[in-house]
């Protein structure tokens, strides 16, 4: 019998497992970000940012595909035994709890700044830790089912993207290509890196996955939805903005939509920036359960509830304490890139690279 046979889930909610976890915040600022690194060449930045996740993502499937049945926490064990095993599970834990903290956060920021000014940051933590703990105590199939409704609901909003470029934006910034060369285009490389961060989520879907031969086709079908709205939505933001103008906005993507107007609605950037939490949500939501199954492995218990009230304590603890400004989030946020680009996108080759001569050495004691 299968061991997580209760929890399978579909190519499509594993697709959009992924393509959720990626999708979060770092898209509202991303355009700005790029044009200050690499002008209206940045947009090339995002295709390579998609080729390096994509070729880690086939190695964390690849190594997955070894022990079918294992998700990290078990295949760390099985490779380095128990002691270095539950080290690394340890630092994995404490990686995706900043992570979805991080994601709270901006989160957060966002709805302040545009929404709720006067409302109280732990105010806000609360009410969104209901629907996470809801949805994240029942596991990979409901937190799956809960990421493709989310993509079904929001996938109508690449559409008003469109909209701002009737009466404006040309597309002359964008030539000749590559400018300056190369060389500003590959240092805004690094700033993908937080946008594309999520995929190593596959290590704990895996076993969970009902048709595993397809695993590295969902995967890359995932990364490359990722890809198509970071690019869709970059190249929007520098046509409609002059390449001069587009670093003034701290978020262009939200200024982008204000200027969104219908006879009947004014304002549709705060309708879309609230509607908007779903997919931010899909983000946190996976993030939080990768963090409290590892803790639940690590101390052996199946039920990851009590873990998961815990952490959101924490995290609602830590916000009232902090009280989080823009340019901690953007400290923070850079430290989580540094430690995303050693743990999700170098371990997963490593990774694999030593399970293949663990493999080969263990078939060579066997014969």
């Amino acid at each position: 019998m299968k061991k997580y046979a209760y929890n399978d889930i579909t190519l499509l909610q594993y697709i959009f497992l992924i393509n959720g976890m990626q999708v979060a915040t770092g898209i509202l600022s991303l355009p700005r970000v790029l044009a200050e690194k690499a002008g209206t060449d940045g947009w090339i930045a995002i295709l390579i940012g998609w080729a390096f996740s994509t070729i880690s993502g086939i190695f964390i499937v690849k190594t997955s595909a070894r022990y079918p049945e294992d998700t990290l926490y078990d295949i760390l064990i099985r490779l380095f035994g128990k002691i270095v095993g539950k080290a690394l599970a340890v630092i994995y834990m404490i990686y995706f709890a900043c992570y979805s903290c991080i994601i709270l956060v901006n989160a957060l920021l966002y709805l302040k700044g545009w929404l709720l000014p006067k409302t109280p940051d732990y105010i806000i933590i609360f009410l969104f830790s209901i629907p996470t703990f809801i949805v994240v105590r029942n596991g990979p199939r409901i937190l799956g089912r809960y990421c493709e409704l989310g993509f079904y609901m929001m996938i109508w909003v690449p559409v008003f993207f469109l909209i701002p470029l009737k009466e404006g934006g040309s597309w002359l910034p964008f030539f000749p290509l590559l400018k300056e060369g190369w060389k500003p285009v590959l240092a805004a490389v690094p700033t993908t890196i937080f946008t594309f961060l999520g995929f190593d989520i596959a290590f704990f879907l895996y076993p969970f996955l009902q048709k595993k031969q397809y695993a590295v086709h969902g995967f890359v079908i995932a990364n490359t939805l990722t890809m198509l709205f970071y690019l869709f939505a970059t190249l929007v933001c520098f046509a409609y903005f002059s390449p001069d103008s587009i670093t003034e906005f701290n978020q262009p993507v939200l200024n982008l939509l204000k200027v969104i107007e219908f006879r009947f609605l004014e304002r549709f950037d705060m309708i879309l920036l609230a509607v908007y939490l779903i997919v931010v949500s899909t983000a946190w939501m996976p993030c939080i359960y990768c963090a409290v199954f590892c803790s639940s492995q690590l101390l052996g218990k199946q039920d990851h509830s009590s873990h998961l009230v815990v952490l959101l304590i924490l995290i609602i603890g830590f916000i009232f304490w902090t009280h989080p400004s823009w340019n901690q989030s953007e400290t923070w946020q850079q430290a989580i890139s540094n430690a995303g680009l050693g743990l999700t996108y170098i371990s997963p080759i490593i990774l694999w690279l030593y399970s293949w001569v663990y493999e080969k050495y263990r078939q060579g004691g066997i014969h």
